[in-house]
């Protein structure tokens, strides 16, 4: 009995069947762990009759009769789809990456907000402190008289005056606003340390206004002038010795703070021994106090002499010290006033050592910043502080120019950027002219045990 043969309408739809089956399952374990992908690119699905698919032709689409409504797409070779998937492999992970560098960044800037409250508040609370210890150093008694202790009366101006005169003017104003703060102090003690505060600064701009810079030698009799020249001189000694010397010359500046203290060179140099005190200190508190005290003082002397390069400059340094102490926020913020003092104390006197190796170490910095630090300068800032090494050496090289050996740490500088920018000879050559100079800073002990570190590597 003869075997009855399927027709071909018959064969061709089996074979199309275990070709789909087969494809399928091969689809189905390449594809196992991309589920989103290999259902609808990668299988071919028929509603209706399938005629036979040639084999020669395997990526070509499956031909169909008319009004089958087929659906069929193009069958990939092993090795494409391996390609396509490491690809969809490669921009998951990058989209994962890119997802944790959005939340950090939220949280960063999240903490930066609570950071920048927290700051506030503890500023107005520390400045409400430190205006009261500063106007109330003893007790203060009521009086209308010229002899008043007032604190009001000695920073209007800075000793006893009977003459009739704008001087004593200042001093009545002064007393009377004394007299009406003790008054107000009982129902709110902020408000007293407000307008108080305010009274002092009001009282020394108009006393520092009566005479103009050109006319301020001629207020001193020839003693003072020459009690002035001379202070300075010890002071400028002073600041130049260890750490007790620098204690003394803090000390005897602020003594002579009352006779002196409309002098721009007396004033700047006081800020220069705030500085100075607040390296040499330990105690956290007592760094940013001092500093932050030394910052006032130059303001209100920026207020009466803007042209002058010392002012401007210790003026950054003491931003620069007080911001060591503030968060990422907070230093970012105090880079751009850093930058902007030095600048102008570059302007007003190009020949200055100093004032380009403060440039110098700010560029370097910036050019070191982290990640998180340049994320958050993009973030606040429209223009995020730009500087490159480059940058950086040829300021601390302007500084050998100006005044070569100006300091241990200047020369360490320089090695570390010929290291940076990999000119290792020079490097070792600056390394070598750090090692002669002394210690004479704390900038300068730090920078000593780096050169050891240096050294270390470069033997290895």
């Amino acid at each position: 009995m003869a075997t009855a043969r399927p027709g071909p309408g018959r064969l061709g739809l089996a074979a199309a069947m275990a070709l789909g089956l087969g494809l399928g399952a091969a689809a189905g374990a390449g594809l196992g762990s991309y589920p989103p992908y290999s259902k609808e690119t990668l299988i071919c699905t028929k509603t209706s009759h399938m005629k036979s698919l040639p084999v020669s032709v395997p990526r070509a689409l499956a031909p169909v009769e008319a009004g089958d409504g087929s659906v069929c797409a193009a069958l990939l070779p092993q090795e494409e789809q391996l390609e396509v998937l490491e690809r969809l492999d490669f921009v998951l992970r990058n989209i994962s990456e890119l997802r944790r560098e959005v939340e950090e960044l939220r949280s960063s800037l999240q903490r930066l907000a609570a950071e920048i409250v927290g700051e506030v508040r503890s500023h107005l609370e520390e400045t409400q402190k430190v205006t009261r210890r500063r106007r109330f150093p003893f007790a203060r008694e009521r009086s209308d008289s010229t002899g008043s202790s007032s604190i009001y009366f000695t920073a209007s101006s800075g000793a006893t005056n009977t003459d009739d005169g704008e001087s004593e003017g200042g001093y009545t104003t002064a007393n009377a606003e004394s007299d009406y703060d003790r008054e107000s102090e009982r129902e709110s003690e902020e408000g007293e340390d407000e307008v108080s505060c305010e009274t002092v600064r009001t009282v020394r701009r108009d006393s520092l206004d009566l005479v103009n810079e050109d006319e301020a030698h001629l207020t001193l009799d020839s003693s003072l002038e020459e009690g002035l020249g001379q202070l300075l001189q010890q002071a400028d000694r002073l600041h130049g010795g260890d750490q007790q010397e620098k204690r003394e010359g803090f000390q005897l500046l602020l003594n002579n703070k009352l006779a002196y203290a409309d002098q721009k060179d007396f004033l700047w140099r006081l800020a220069r021994a705030h500085s100075d005190m607040s390296e040499i200190t330990e105690d956290a508190d007592e760094k940013r106090s001092y500093a932050s005290e030394g910052k006032e003082e130059m303001e209100m002397a920026l207020q009466k002499w803007d042209q002058s390069a010392e002012c401007h400059q210790w003026y950054a340094v003491l931003c620069g010290q007080l911001a060591e102490h503030e968060s990422i926020q907070k230093r970012i913020q105090t880079g751009y006033v850093f930058k902007e003092h030095i600048d102008k104390a570059i302007e007003l006197k190009p020949e200055d050592p100093k004032a380009y190796y403060l440039l110098g170490r700010w560029c370097y910095q910036v050019s070191h910043l982290g990640w998180l630090e340049k994320k958050t300068a993009s973030a606040l800032f429209e223009a995020p502080p730009t500087a490159t090494v480059q940058d950086a050496l040829q300021n601390f090289l302007r500084v050998e120019e100006l005044s070569p050996g100006f300091s241990k740490a200047g020369r360490v500088y320089i090695a570390k950027c010929y290291q940076d920018l990999g000119n290792h000879s020079a490097a070792a050559l600056w390394m070598n002219l750090a090692a002669e100079l002394p210690v004479n800073t704390k900038e300068d002990a730090k920078s000593e045990r780096e050169l050891e570190e240096m050294r270390s590597v470069c033997q290895e």
